[in-house]
């Protein structure tokens, strides 16, 4: 515990700073890096075999996105990019589909298990609109307001961090149900609840703080929900890989916390989800 405390400490205030202070070309080039580690990670759940074939797929689709999205037309004339909003759309139906994984785990899991070139696709929708989605919302009226896209960002984070720190706390006084005994037999129902009440009080304190206008503020709930809630499956989903692959931790890079996809899991889910809701019902 002590050590995960230390690193939690020096590791926060460097991915808070990145958020709110780097140039957006620079936090692309952040979001890269741990896009990159992420996908490194990924690797062992498709293959058992350390091989750097799949970062240098996932670095390549990566690359080719770029390509065709450069930095200048993520927003055009204060409207997001419609091939970002239609990628984010169908990341929502790629967490659909995870949504069934989890319920029917392990029934299904041998339709795909065995298949890399599925796993690896599994990986580039996981990964892939996240790093978007954290560059949608840190762009977000930024010629206008430097710092407000970041700080949509951190609400996002804030909320996940609420949600993962209320999980524990009241999983471990109060669970006694579990949620997904087969993916993840530590979570409770009970820990799920509390994660949620925490996130929501978190969503308040942000519908104040960001002045949500009363035509919104009923969205704007619904969608902190769905976000907290999907954020839950971004955890378990990352749980059912390392499972097949027979994985305890995604990696060790991060010392009493495992890897950086042990890190980011549920933000792999909450931020392009989060950022899909903020298009279509916020702007």
């Amino acid at each position: 515990m002590k050590q995960r405390i230390i690193t939690a400490l020096i590791l926060a205030p460097l991915v808070i700073a990145g958020i709110f202070f780097l140039p957006l070309k620079f936090f692309m080039l952040f979001c890269a890096a741990i896009y990159l580690l992420a996908s490194k990670e990924w690797g062992a759940f498709v293959d058992s075999k350390p091989s750097s074939l799949i970062l240098y797929l996932f670095g390549l689709v990566l690359g080719v996105t770029l390509v065709f999205m450069p930095i200048e037309q993520v927003w055009i004339k204060g409207i997001a990019n419609s091939v970002l909003i239609n990628g984010l759309i169908v990341t929502a139906v790629w967490w659909c589909l995870a949504l069934l994984m989890v319920i029917s785990y392990p029934k299904t899991s041998s339709a795909w298990t065995n298949n890399k070139l599925v796993k690896s696709l599994f990986g580039l929708l996981t990964l892939v609109p996240f790093f978007w989605g954290m560059v949608l919302l840190r762009s977000v009226n930024m010629h206008h307001d430097f710092y407000y896209g970041a700080e949509l960002l951190m609400f996002v984070f804030l909320m996940v961090w609420a949600a993962d720190t209320g999980a524990y706390f009241c999983g471990k006084k109060l669970g006694k149900h579990k949620l997904a005994p087969s993916v993840s037999p530590g979570k409770t129902v009970e820990g799920f609840l509390g994660g949620l009440v925490s996130s929501m009080l978190v969503a308040l304190l942000g519908s104040i703080y960001f002045a949500i206008p009363a035509d919104k503020m009923a969205f704007f709930f619904i969608g902190a929900l769905l976000t907290n809630v999907v954020s839950a499956l971004g955890d378990l989903n990352e749980s059912i890989f390392k499972r097949e692959a027979g994985l305890k931790d995604s990696g060790n890079l991060l010392p009493g916390h495992g890897g950086i996809l042990d890190r980011i899991d549920s933000l792999t889910a909450a931020v392009p989800v989060f950022a899909l809701i903020y298009l279509i019902w916020l702007v």
